[in-house]
């Protein structure tokens, strides 16, 4: 299956799972996530310096544990965004399809499936792709991950050998 977009590097994957994206993670993008993680808070700290509430002690550190909280989860997309990013070929990934070939080199020779099997119906498993397929584009409005083994990926010629797709 091609992908149905021009993209200025290779595309690796237009649906990677959940647990491969994780995987796939650099150290730029676990920064990224904890400096959004302390942004809450600190922007919390700072705001009280310079503009206090007059209501500091526990209602602060609630407020600051919220703001953490949230922070964490918008970190943790941002990051999920940029790898995501890479695996469809919109920025650079060159590292990503080194470790794609490797991981399919050794998922071939143990004779298992790049993509996992699964025991839903295919019929199932093409609804599961449709919604999942793209969705890192909406994380803003409903985060979406892709939790299920498909055959439908997308991947572009290069990334991994034609005969073996």
């Amino acid at each position: 299956m091609q992908p149905v977009h021009q993209a200025p590097y290779p595309v690796i994957d237009t649906d990677p799972n959940f647990t491969r994206v994780v995987r796939y993670f650099r150290p730029t993008d676990y920064v990224v996530a904890a400096g959004l993680t302390a942004l809450g808070p600190g922007f919390m700290y700072w705001m009280e310096k310079y503009q206090p509430s007059g209501n500091p002690g526990k209602p602060l550190m609630r407020a600051m544990k919220v703001a953490g909280g949230v922070g964490a989860m918008a970190g943790f997309l941002t990051a999920y965004m940029m790898v995501s990013a890479r695996f469809w070929g919109l920025s650079e990934n060159t590292r990503e399809i080194k470790k794609y070939r490797e991981e399919y080199a050794r998922l071939k020779a143990q004779g298992k499936p790049m993509h996992g099997t699964s025991s839903m119906p295919l019929a199932m498993q093409r609804t599961a792709a449709s919604y999942s397929t793209g969705a890192f584009f909406n994380f803003d409005v409903v985060p979406w991950f892709n939790f299920v083994s498909h055959p439908y990926h997308g991947q572009s010629k290069g990334v991994i050998p034609e005969e073996d797709k």
